[in-house]
């Protein structure tokens, strides 16, 4: 049952349009079904009444006509109301068993034609399930076009019988057979069917553009403000609630621009603050007499000058708004391989891809992962596919990997690969931060993950932009 409904959702259009158009499409196809139901049965009650009262008016005649005829007259009055589609015989008893609820109008045409209230009479009214059938035998040729076309080829028969007491206590039964009228669709039943879908049509498009457009504007700038490109203010346009959103966001971009200004400004101060006891604290030290706790001094101050200078390189990465441009991948990625050298690098060959990115940033982040791979696993295989958007990067080590606990804490700022504080083995624990950083804001990811043959991987996925 999951899986019907599955394939069903499957059909069910997914962009805003299509389903506000399959929606009011849909209500207007079961207002217009029900519609012509309605219709359909009304027309059928006016034609069986129609043909009733034909019927019961011809009835009431013929009885005023026996009742006032000589008994050998009978045979030849009942001859001459015959006609192939209506039957009048006499007999002792009513063949009408009962008077059917919906034969009210038949009963009051005939006492009405008879004057006689009081004068029992009979009708009663059922449908017939027989199989399909010819024309009745003797029907003019004349008619025959016209019955074919009211009736539209059905053989959907309801009866209708009349019994009528005589004067002289017998009963005029009368037996007559009509078809259900079938649907019968012309131009100018259809043409206003037509005219009703296009109209729903042209409101649909026309409504569901005012939504959609400032809706598909306001995911662009959202994903232009995740990337960390600078956009100008979303024009405001649409319904009250589209117009309501699109406020919001141009006052929350304002928020963040402001926050992440005042960071890079606080951060900025900072760093002139810090390097200038730093500075100094090292001239002081070169002064010293060359001891062993002058040189452990020298070398926390030059790991705390490391930590300073990698965490504003770190915040300028992050506030810096790099201007994009279409750059091939493959090409990036040869240069960064080349730049390792001493064969610790390789990249398997590829077609050129272009991707529109920021150059120097995803140049600084790919080199983070790979120099990350060539120092903990010895050697970095990169390669590069493609799908559909998006570019698959893969740099994979030969190293002894990483616990499944740890793989995602590395990308944290001032977490190492490897314990020791050494700066010669491992830097300051920014690498992986800065490389993911800059990945992201590109709308981009990138994960770490161990090879079942041993080893380390990470793997960007990189939108490819509008290039």
């Amino acid at each position: 049952m999951s899986q019907r409904f599955a394939f069903l959702r499957g059909l069910f259009p997914q962009s805003l349009g299509g389903q506000l158009l399959a929606m009011l499409l849909l209500a207007l196809a079961v207002t217009q079904g029900l519609g012509l139901l309605l219709l359909t049965d009304e027309r059928n009650r006016a034609v069986r009444a129609a043909l009733g009262l034909e019927a019961a008016g011809r009835a009431a005649n013929v009885v005023l006509l026996l009742d006032d005829a000589p008994t050998d007259l009978r045979a030849s009055i009942l001859r001459a109301a015959d006609s192939p589609l209506v039957r009048f015989t006499v007999g002792p008893e009513p063949e009408a068993p009962h008077n059917s609820s919906d034969a009210d109008v038949v009963l009051r045409q005939i006492r009405q034609i008879l004057g006689e209230p009081e004068r029992e009479v009979r009708a009663d009214v059922h449908a017939l399930a027989v199989d399909p059938f010819p024309l009745p035998e003797g029907m003019p040729d004349a008619m025959r076009p016209m019955h074919e076309a009211m009736m539209a080829r059905r053989t959907d028969p309801i009866e209708l019988t009349l019994s009528i007491r005589l004067a002289d206590g017998e009963w005029l039964n009368v037996r007559t057979m009509f078809h259900r009228p079938g649907l019968q669709l012309s131009s100018q039943a259809v043409l206003p069917l037509l005219l009703m879908v296009l109209a729903v049509v042209l409101v649909a498009w026309w409504s569901a553009r005012r939504v959609i457009g400032p809706m598909r504007v306001l995911a662009i700038g959202a994903d232009r403000l995740g990337r960390g490109l600078d956009t100008d203010p979303l024009p405001i346009t649409g319904p009250l609630e589209v117009r309501e959103t699109t406020r919001a966001f141009n006052q929350m971009k304002d928020r963040l621009t402001r926050f992440v200004n005042e960071r890079t400004h606080m951060l900025a101060a900072l760093s002139h603050d810090l390097r200038s006891p730093l500075t100094a604290m090292r001239l002081r030290i070169e002064m010293l007499e060359e001891t062993d706790d002058s040189i452990r001094l020298k070398t926390l101050v030059e790991e705390m000058q490391a930590m300073v200078e990698a965490t504003l390189e770190f915040a300028r990465g992050v506030a810096k708004a790099e201007p994009t441009a279409t750059v091939d991948l493959t090409s990036l990625l040869g240069d960064l391989v080349n730049d390792v050298g001493g064969g610790r690098a390789s990249l398997a060959p590829i077609e050129p891809l272009l991707a529109n990115i920021r150059p120097h940033a995803l140049n600084r982040a790919l080199r983070n992962l790979i120099d990350n791979a060539v120092r903990y696993g010895g050697v970095a295989n990169v390669t590069l596919t493609q799908e559909p958007g998006m570019a698959i990067i893969s740099i994979a080590d030969k190293g002894p990997g990483l616990p499944d606990d740890q793989l995602e804490t590395v990308f944290e700022p001032f977490v190492r690969f490897e314990s020791s504080r050494s700066r010669d083995t491992g830097g300051v624990g920014l690498g992986l931060a800065i490389a993911r950083t800059i990945i992201q804001a590109h709308g981009g990811s990138v994960v770490l993950r161990n090879l079942p043959e041993g080893g380390l991987e990470a793997v960007v996925h990189l939108p490819l932009g509008d290039a």
